[in-house]
C-alpha cells in the first residue's frame, strides 16, 4: 500500500488533467499516427515565440537545452525540464525509502504517476517565475510578466499531456524520449547546414571570405561548428551503437513449451542512459540555480558575495567562470578543454560518480535488480536449462552479472559523454548517447510491434 506522502495527491488526482489509457486495442498504425502528431505538435511549440519576449535576449543555457529540448524564447523554452526533475526527486526518494511505494501495486502505481504530474507543474511554476525575476528576459512590466508566467504553464502542461498520451498506449515508446530525441536531430543538422552557422554552409563561407582562419574552421568556436566536431560526432554515433549491442546472454527455455529456447539479455547499458539523463538534470539545475541567485543579488562581482560565489561565479559580461555550476557544465570543443584542464577533469570525474550511484539507485528502483528479474523470469514461465525450475538459482546466475554490469555501464555512459563534449560533437555528448539508445529502443519496439501484430499469441511473451 502507498505511503501517507503519496496519499496525499489522491484528491488532486480528481482534478488534473488526464489522458485515459486506451479501452481498446490501439493499431500499430494508429500508434504511428498518435506518436507523429505528439512529435508535430513538440515541433511546432518549438518554434512559436513567447510573447513578450525579446528575440534578441542573451541565452544563458544554451549548452543545456538539448538534454531538456527546450528551445530559447519559444512556447518549449522550460522543455522537459520539470517533468525530468520530478521524476528524478521522487525516484530518489523512492529508492531511498524516505517514501514508500511499491511499483508493483498498481494503486500505488496510479499515485505516483499524479506525484509526478504535481511536481512537474510545480516545478514549471517555479522555473518560469525564476526565469523572470532573475532578469533572464531582461526588464519587463508586471502586465508582460504575468503573460509570460501563464504561457510557460501552459506550455508545460501541454509537454506533460503529450508525454502522457504516448506512454499511456496511444503510441509508442514515451514522449520524453521523442522530444530528446528530436532535440539532438535538429540540433546536429543545425550545425552542419545552417546558412548561418553550419559547418559546411556558413561556418564554410566565413573561412572563404576571411573572416575566420583555417584552423578556426577545423577547431569551431564562435558559434560555429568545427571540423573536429563533426568527425567526434560520426565516431561518437559508431561507439555508443557498438557499446549498445554489447551483451552477455543467458540461455532459457520455456516450460511451458518443449523446445522453446530464448536467451536473456544483459546489456553492458544495464540501466540504458537514465544514469546520465539523472546526472544533466541534476548539473542542469545546480547550473539554473546558480544563475537564478547571481540575478537575484543583482549580478554581485566574485568576491563580493561568498554565498553565491560558491554556486556560481560570473564576470561582467554574465560569463560562468567559477562554483559549483562552473564544474558541473561541460567544456565543450578542444578549445575550452585546453584553456582549463582541470575544469575539465574535475567535471568527468563528478560525472563518472554521479552516473555510477544513480545506476545503483535505479537497479532497486527500477525494479532490475536479480531478484526482481529473477521472479520475473519464473512468472513468466521461464527457466534457465540444467537448473530446477526455482528463483534462488536464477537469482544466483543474475547476481554475477547484474551489479557489475550496472556499476561498468554507468561509468562508460559517463566517460562517453564526457569526452565527446571535450570533442565538441555536435549535439553535445549526452544528447548523442541518449539519442543512440532512444533510436534503438525504438526499433526494438517496432519490431517487437510489428511481431505482436503478425503473431498475435506473441503478445502473452511480450507481457501484453
Amino acid at each position: 500500500m502507498a505511503g501517507r506522502f503519496l496519499s496525499l495527491f489522491k484528491p488532486i488526482g480528481r482534478v488534473l488533467p488526464e489522458i485515459k489509457v486506451p479501452g481498446r486495442k490501439v493499431s500499430f498504425n494508429e500508434k504511428i499516427f498518435w506518436t507523429a502528431l505528439v512529435l508535430m505538435i513538440f515541433l511546432v511549440m518549438s518554434e512559436v515565440p513567447l510573447y513578450g519576449v525579446s528575440p534578441e535576449a542573451e541565452d544563458q543555457f544554451s549548452a543545456l537545452r538539448v538534454i531538456f529540448a527546450s528551445s530559447r524564447g519559444t512556447l518549449m523554452e522550460l522543455g522537459i525540464g520539470p517533468i525530468v526533475t520530478a521524476g528524478l526527486i521522487l525516484q530518489l526518494l523512492v529508492g531511498s525509502a524516505i517514501i514508500q511505494c511499491d511499483m508493483s501495486d498498481p494503486q500505488d502505481r496510479g499515485l505516483f504517476t499524479i506525484a509526478s504530474k504535481v511536481f512537474s507543474i510545480g516545478l514549471t511554476g517555479v522555473q518560469a517565475a525564476a526565469y523572470l525575476i532573475s532578469g533572464m528576459y531582461g526588464s519587463i512590466s508586471g502586465g508582460t510578466a504575468i503573460i509570460i508566467f501563464l504561457q510557460l504553464i501552459f506550455a508545460g502542461l501541454v509537454v506533460m499531456l503529450l508525454d502522457e498520451l504516448v506512454q499511456k498506449g496511444w503510441g509508442l515508446g514515451s514522449g520524453i524520449s521523442l522530444f530528446i530525441m528530436a532535440g539532438v536531430a535538429q540540433q546536429i543538422l543545425w550545425l552542419t547546414f545552417s546558412p548561418q552557422t553550419g559547418l559546411f554552409v556558413g561556418s564554410l563561407q566565413a573561412l572563404l571570405q576571411g573572416q575566420q582562419t583555417l584552423m578556426q574552421w577545423v577547431v569551431g568556436g564562435g558559434g560555429y561548428g568545427g571540423l573536429i566536431g563533426f568527425i567526434a560526432t560520426i565516431i561518437a554515433f559508431l561507439v555508443i551503437i557498438y557499446i549498445e549491442g554489447v551483451r552477455v546472454e543467458l540461455p532459457l527455455t520455456y516450460a511451458g513449451y518443449k523446445g522453446f529456447r530464448s536467451r536473456y539479455p544483459i546489456k553492458l547499458l544495464y540501466v540504458s542512459n537514465l544514469p546520465v539523463i539523472f546526472a544533466s538534470a541534476l548539473f542542469a539545475n545546480v547550473y539554473f540555480f546558480a544563475t537564478f541567485l547571481w540575478g537575484w543579488a543583482g549580478n554581485p562581482a566574485p568576491g563580493e558575495r561568498l554565498f553565491i560565489d560558491i554556486f556560481g561565479q560570473y564576470d561582467a559580461n554574465g560569463t560562468l567562470i567559477g562554483g559549483l555550476a562552473y564544474f558541473v557544465t561541460a567544456p565543450h570543443g578542444v578549445t575550452e578543454v585546453w584553456a582549463d584542464p582541470l575544469r575539465a577533469a574535475v567535471y568527468l570525474g563528478i560525472l563518472v560518480l554521479f552516473c555510477a550511484l544513480f545506476s545503483i539507485i535505479w537497479l532497486e528502483v527500477g525494479g532490475l535488480g536479480p531478484a526482481k528479474v529473477a521472479k520475473q523470469l519464473m512468472d513468466s514461465g521461464m527457466q534457465i536449462p540444467g537448473y530446477r525450475r526455482s528463483e534462488k538459482p536464477i537469482e544466483a546466475i543474475l547476481k554475477r552479472y547484474i551489479p557489475v554490469v550496472t556499476v561498468l555501464g554507468g561509468i562508460i555512459v559517463a566517460l562517453v559523454a564526457g569526452t565527446s563534449d571535450f570533442m565538441g560533437v555536435f549535439g553535445t555528448g549526452t544528447g548523442i548517447l541518449l539519442s543512440v539508445g532512444i533510436v534503438y529502443q525504438y526499433y526494438e519496439l517496432l519490431m517487437r510491434e510489428r511481431a505482436a501484430e503478425m503473431f498475435p499469441a506473441f503478445r502473452r511473451i511480450f507481457g501484453e
